[in-house]
Parts: structure tokens; sequence; C-alpha cells
């Protein structure tokens, strides 16, 4: 079984919030999809990136599914879904949605 885990960003790059019915899309349809989804949306997490001397932080959401095989392909298509109205600029660090997997023995 692999883990895989989807961040969001809570904002656009201007810092406009995305609102909770894109953040419910994106549940429904791994939910769907995957049979089921943990999504952590109350307390969100933090990340923060160093370019040169500036550093940046970001909001973001975190969602997970269980999945036996990993289809590259098709998390690839899903991530390229997943910017919302283009307010996010896949260019910008910590700002489109990452995809990550873990293996795990059950």
């Amino acid at each position: 079984m692999h883990l895989v885990q989807i961040l969001l960003p809570r904002a656009d790059n201007t810092g406009r919030p995305f609102g909770r019915e894109d953040f419910d899309r994106v549940k429904e349809d791994l939910a769907s999809r995957f049979d089921g989804v943990t999504a952590y949306l109350q307390a969100p997490a933090e990340g923060q990136w160093q370019d040169g001397e500036q550093s940046s932080k970001d909001e973001i959401v975190i969602f997970e599914v269980m999945v036996d095989d990993v289809d590259l392909p098709d998390w690839r298509k899903r991530r390229a879904e997943l910017n919302p109205q283009d307010r996010v600029r896949s260019g910008d660090k910590g700002s489109l949605g990452v995809v990550r997997r873990e293996r795990h023995a059950l």
C-alpha cells in the first residue's frame, strides 16, 4: 500500500484564500476515486522555504489517500488540475499542489 499526500496552498499567489468549496471539490473527487480520503482542513500546516536571502511561508491543507499501486500519469494529470481558477502560478515555489507518496506495509 502507498500513502499519497496532496499538499495544497490555502491562498493564491496574491494572498487571496481559496474557498472551502475548492477544497470540498478535491475531497469529494478523491473520496469517489479512492473510496475514501483524509482531509486536514481545519488546522493548516505551514511550509517555509529559502530562496537566497529571502524566506517565504505558506499555509497548506493536506489530503491523504491509500492506494495499492501508484499510477504516475494519473497523479501527474491530477497535479496539473490542482490549480484552481489559474490563481496559482506553477513556477512559484510552494504555490502549486504537491503530490508525494510513501510505501507502507500493512
